[in-house]
C-alpha cells in the first residue's frame, strides 16, 4: 500500500466521523463547519487566481462570499432580530441587491487596474464566477442539513455524503476496470462514461439502504430517483471544478488536506448535489 493511500485513508477515517457528528448536531455547529470550509475554499480560489492576500481584491470577495453565506442561511437575519427584537424582512429579499453592489464595486476596481482591458475583463468575469459558485452553493448545503419537509437534516446529509463517497469510489473502480469511452477528455481525461455509470450504480445501492433505514416516508421511487440525480449532479459538478483547475493548469486546488488535495477538491461534488436534493424535495417529492 502506497504512502499516499495510507495518508488518504487515515485522514478520511478521522474526518468522516467528525463531519457526520457535526451534521447531526446541526445548528451553529453545522453553520460553523461550513463557514470554515467556505473560507478555506475561497482562499484556495483567490490565491490560485493570483490575488495577493494583502490586497483589497482578495479581502473584498472573501468578505463578501462569507457575508452572502450568512445572509442565505438566515443567520444574519437571526442576528439582526436578536439585536432589534423585531422580525424585519427575510434576507433572501435583499441578496440580489448585495450581489449587485459587489459586482459594481469589484467592476470599478478592475476598471482602474494596470493590466490590459482584455485581461482585466477576464479576471473580473472569473472572480464573479467563483463568488457565485461558492457563495450560492454552500448555503444550500446548510439548508439541506437543517432539514427538509420533515426529514432530519443529519439523515439528509448522511444520505448525500454516503452516495457521493461510495459513488466516487465506484466511479473510479468501474472507470479503471471497464472505462473505454471518455466523458470529458478536454477537462478530465481519466473520467469515462463507464465510470459515470458505475458511480450512479454505487449511489443507487446507498439509495436502497437509506430507503429502508431512514427514508421510507419518501417512497422507494423518489429515493432512488434522488440518489441517481444527486450522483449525476455530483459527478458533473466535479468536472466543473476540474474545468476551472485545468484552465489554470493546476492539479489540486491546494495541499491543505493530506492525501486529498484542497477543500475545493473534496467538496466539489457536494456543491452540485446538494442543490439538486433541495430542489427535488421541494419541487417533485
Amino acid at each position: 500500500m502506497s504512502t499516499n493511500l495510507i495518508t488518504r485513508v487515515t485522514v478520511a477515517a478521522i474526518a468522516i466521523p467528525i463531519i457526520l457528528w457535526i451534521s447531526y448536531e446541526g445548528g451553529g455547529w453545522l453553520f460553523g463547519m461550513l463557514l470554515v470550509f467556505l473560507a478555506l475554499a475561497s482562499w484556495e480560489f483567490l490565491t490560485n487566481e493570483g490575488y495577493a492576500i494583502g490586497s483589497i481584491t482578495f479581502w473584498l470577495p472573501l468578505g463578501f462570499v462569507l457575508f452572502l453565506y450568512t445572509m442565505l442561511t438566515g443567520m444574519f437575519h437571526t442576528f439582526c432580530n436578536s439585536l432589534t427584537g423585531s422580525e424585519g424582512h427575510s434576507p433572501a429579499g435583499v441578496v440580489l441587491f448585495f450581489i449587485l453592489v459587489f459586482y459594481l464595486l469589484s467592476a470599478m476596481l478592475f476598471a482602474i487596474g494596470r493590466e490590459s482591458p482584455s485581461k482585466l475583463f477576464e479576471r473580473h468575469s472569473r472572480l464573479i464566477w467563483g463568488i457565485l459558485y461558492l457563495g450560492l452553493t454552500y448555503p444550500v448545503v446548510y439548508l439541506v442539513g437543517s432539514g427538509i419537509k420533515g426529514f432530519s437534516g443529519g439523515d439528509s446529509l448522511l444520505f448525500l455524503f454516503g452516495l457521493l463517497w461510495v459513488g466516487d469510489t465506484c466511479a473510479m473502480g468501474f472507470g479503471s476496470w471497464l472505462g473505454k469511452h471518455k466523458l470529458a477528455p478536454s477537462v478530465s481525461p481519466n473520467k469515462t462514461v463507464e465510470g459515470l455509470i458505475g458511480g450512479i450504480g454505487g449511489a443507487l445501492v446507498i439509495g436502497v439502504v437509506m430507503y429502508f433505514w431512514k427514508f421510507t416516508a419518501l417512497g422507494f421511487g423518489h429515493t432512488i430517483a434522488l440518489a441517481a440525480g444527486c450522483s449525476i449532479f455530483g459527478q458533473l459538478g466535479d468536472l466543473v471544478e476540474s474545468m476551472w483547475k485545468r484552465s489554470l493548469g493546476i492539479k489540486d486546488s491546494s495541499a491543505l488536506i493530506p492525501g486529498h488535495g484542497g477543500v475545493l477538491d473534496r467538496f466539489d461534488s457536494l456543491l452540485f448535489a446538494a442543490p439538486f436534493m433541495y430542489a427535488y424535495f421541494y419541487l417533485i417529492a
